[in-house]
């Protein structure tokens, strides 16, 4: 049972990084699902936004992370 609180504090401390990541990133004004390639559609009291390529840059940018990380262990 010790291992699973292991893992839910280690998932909850992850969201807390990734959400102080996302509010850094929104003051430096990047356009994160704003960039060419991520799709918007709006109608009469409705919309839709698929940001495929800030999902693409974000994969890229993990991968290149992960990668470092796993080549310097």
């Amino acid at each position: 049972m010790s291992e699973l609180g292991r893992i839910l504090i280690f998932l909850g401390m992850a969201l807390v990084v990734a959400g102080l990541l996302v509010l850094g990133l929104t003051r430096l004004n990047l356009p994160l699902g704003r960039l060419p390639g991520d799709f918007s559609w709006q109608g009469k009291g409705w919309s839709f936004s698929f940001p495929l390529a800030t999902c693409l840059l974000v994969s890229v940018l993990l991968s290149l992370l992960l990668w470092a990380i796993s080549r310097f262990r």
